[in-house]
């Protein structure tokens, strides 16, 4: 008997489940995350299973870990201060792929050097101005280092990363060991949002172990890449962009193995999103421009999955525009109103008593803020810095502290930085309102709800009726907001004609009165032509609405609520490595290596010496992931041309895939 833990640490929740010989699962248990440490959610929910299993630490085999935190930190624009070393580009690409916006006003040098598409230097690298930029700044957490064509050359982004290392002892994230391909504005982008993330999922994966072996387990500790495959903590260390989508990945996994779907949409709704997939044939899809979060395109290899800012901690928002007016939900995760009141009830009654006895509604009405502790708050402006002390680690009303415009845009920036954490009105809190669930307050979720409903429609009219009325409103647009997510994913995947305008599509009046079933003159029925697999520990309450509105069956397995925990302990390792091979000029065959170009006259003997690399690259990375039994493939993307009757070689893409097994401790 093999015994394997799984845990998934999301926005909300922290998911833990045993497997017994990866076929049954024999206890699971949920516990909130904690954010401030997330070692007591993460011990919370394996002791928990632990107890209703009756297992000792000791037999746990293997232990995985996915995680949706990283994918919440970017859909949410948070993360560390981070610099970028931008190396032989031009200035205006900067704002290729979203760079300029990810930066967020992070500090950037821009200096020359690079090297050619045939991996020649173009100008020399500037040391001195390098040490000189380094020598100036502060509150930096991680650097981000990206040099033209430097899978072709990445001498200067090794230099640079050196350097930086050298000065300021800090973690860099260079663009060519996250990526193989061209497009150098992206890789920039990437090796950005890792260098943002890698204090997070560092101190994530460090509390897991830590916690862990406090408790007894000493198996090895993995954990679930955005391709669904499991790495090393010592890997998910070095790379935390290949964890953005670990969690939802993890969920496409263990959606399979609960309900062996060979074609379905798999939508898993958690605190802050909703992720959609397809399992085409049983499998998940891998997305072939890497991996997107939010407004980011990455060159990361995940799943391909379409993530909305969409949950059950999602913020509600008043539509004032038109007579009517109405809600809209997302894209920002905040604390349920009715959470909160579970760690401080006196101040959070109080202040909604208090707002509800006004005569009018306050703008801050069912608010609140509260700091969180941090190692590191460097870099913040006199205005935000002011604004910070001013917060407590207890919950405050909003109403309290923001006094001004100014004070609530510094807000806004401090929850970017993720130093601040907000407590508003939420789905989750209509639905303890509606009866759906009752683990948080539902008496203070119900003045929140109240509270919000006071506000007036241009007509003039109240929002909500009463408080049941508009509790109902909030899960219904959550409802509609759900089926246009699911709409839009499943035109995306349809053939081009359609996957051109999805957002169109799936709101286009037609496609909506087909929903309802429309019978005029006309007849209009649409819907889903697939099943729904519904994953999260809120989708029986919501997804039976969203399959009658889709018209579609709605798969609600029996351990939905744990899905990602599950995906975690069932996946397997695989580690590719890819490396390709130009000609430079005629009879030259160059390989692009991690030390520099190799050329060869014999394109064979050029294949054969990148494919042997490359095998030794990827197998050495699987086994020190802990792989057995590995399995290898190789696949070769040869171009060549015909050009006056003789064929010409124009370059080539080797690719090494090697899976195996985890390996299971005794």
């Amino acid at each position: 008997m093999t015994l394997v833990l799984g845990i998934d640490t999301g926005g909300t929740y922290t998911d833990a489940v045993i497997l017994r010989d990866e076929k049954h699962v024999i206890a699971s248990a949920k516990s909130l995350t904690t954010r401030h440490d997330l070692a007591i959610g993460i011990g919370a929910a394996v002791q928990d299973v632990l107890s209703q299993s009756c297992i000792a630490p000791f037999d746990i085999a293997m232990a995985a870990l996915s995680t949706t935190l990283a994918t919440n930190a970017l859909v949410e624009g948070q993360g560390e201060r981070v610099g970028l070393v931008y190396i032989g580009f031009p200035s205006g690409d900067l704002e290729y792929h979203g760079l300029g916006d990810a930066l967020r006003g992070d500090p950037i040098l821009e200096m020359a050097g690079g090297h050619s598409h045939a991996g020649s230097e173009v100008a020399p690298f500037d040391d001195a101005k390098l040490d000189n930029w380094l020598s100036g700044l502060k509150g930096v957490s991680a650097y981000a280092v990206a040099s033209q064509f430097a899978t072709r050359n990445p001498a200067h982004e090794k230099r640079a990363a050196d350097l930086i290392r050298a000065q300021t002892s800090r973690p860099v994230s260079a663009s060519h060991q996250l990526s193989a391909k061209l497009n150098g504005p992206k890789r920039a982008l990437t090796a950005v949002l890792n260098a943002r993330l890698i204090g997070m999922i560092d101190r994530l994966i460090g509390r897991a172990g830590d916690t862990l072996r406090n408790l007894g387990i000493e198996a090895p500790l993995m954990v679930v890449r955005g391709d669904g495959a499991l790495i090393s903590e010592e890997q998910a260390k070095e790379k935390p962009i290949e964890t953005i989508l670990s969690g939802p990945a993890a969920s496409i996994v263990g959606a399979q193995w609960m309900t062996r779907a060979e074609n379905a949409l798999v939508s898993d709704i958690g605190g802050t999103t909703t992720d959609i997939a397809l399992l085409r044939d049983g499998r998940p899809m891998i997305d072939p421009q890497g991996a997107q979060v939010g407004p980011y395109r990455t060159m990361v290899e995940a799943v391909a999955m379409r993530t909305t800012g969409l949950g059950g901690d999602s913020e509600v928002h008043f539509l004032s525009e038109g007579l009517a007016g109405g809600v809209t939900l997302g894209p920002k995760r905040v604390l349920p109103v009715s959470l909160v009141a579970m760690e401080d009830g006196k101040v959070v009654h109080a202040a909604l008593d208090a707002q509800l006895k006004t005569t009018l509604p306050g703008e801050y009405d069912g608010r609140f803020v509260r700091k969180m502790p941090v190692d590191n708050e460097g870099g913040l402006t006199e205005r935000d810095a002011a604004l910070f002390a001013k917060l407590s680690l207890n919950i405050q009303p909003m109403n309290t502290v923001i006094k001004s415009r100014l004070e609530a845009q510094a807000l806004i920036r401090l929850v970017g930085r993720g130093l601040v954490q907000i407590s508003a009105l939420t789905p989750s809190d209509a639905s303890h309102v509606m009866g759906y669930t009752n683990i948080w307050d539902s008496d203070a979720a119900a003045k929140a709800v109240q509270l919000f409903g006071r506000r007036r429609n241009g007509a003039g009219v109240l929002l909500g009726k009463d408080t049941k009325n508009m509790a109902q409103m909030i899960v219904d647009q959550l409802t509609h907001q759900t089926s246009t997510a699911l709409l839009e994913a499943a035109f995306a995947e349809e053939d081009k004609d359609f996957a051109n305008a999805p957002v169109t599509l799936a709101a286009h009046p037609l496609m909506q009165q087909g929903l309802t079933g429309h019978k005029g003159l006309v007849r209009i029925e649409t819907g889903l032509n697939v099943p729904v697999v519904g994953l999260g520990a809120s989708a029986s309450r919501y997804y039976p609405a969203v399959g009658d509105q889709l018209n579609c069956q709605m798969i609600l397995p029996e351990h939905a609520g744990v899905a990602n925990a599950i995906g975690a302990v069932v996946g397997r390792i695989t580690m590719r490595a890819s490396g390709t091979v130009t000609a430079p000029s005629d009879g030259v065959f160059r390989l692009h290596l991690d030390n520099g170009p190799e050329d060869f006259t014999q394109e064979m003997v050029a294949f054969q010496r990148l494919e042997h690399l490359l095998r030794e690259q990827a197998v050495s990375e699987a086994k020190q992931s802990g792989a057995e039994d590995l399995q290898v493939t190789v696949h070769n993307d040869i171009r060549k041309a015909n050009i006056e009757a003789s064929e010409m070689f124009l370059g080539a893409t080797i690719t090494v895939t090697v899976t195996g097994r985890p390996r299971i401790t005794a």
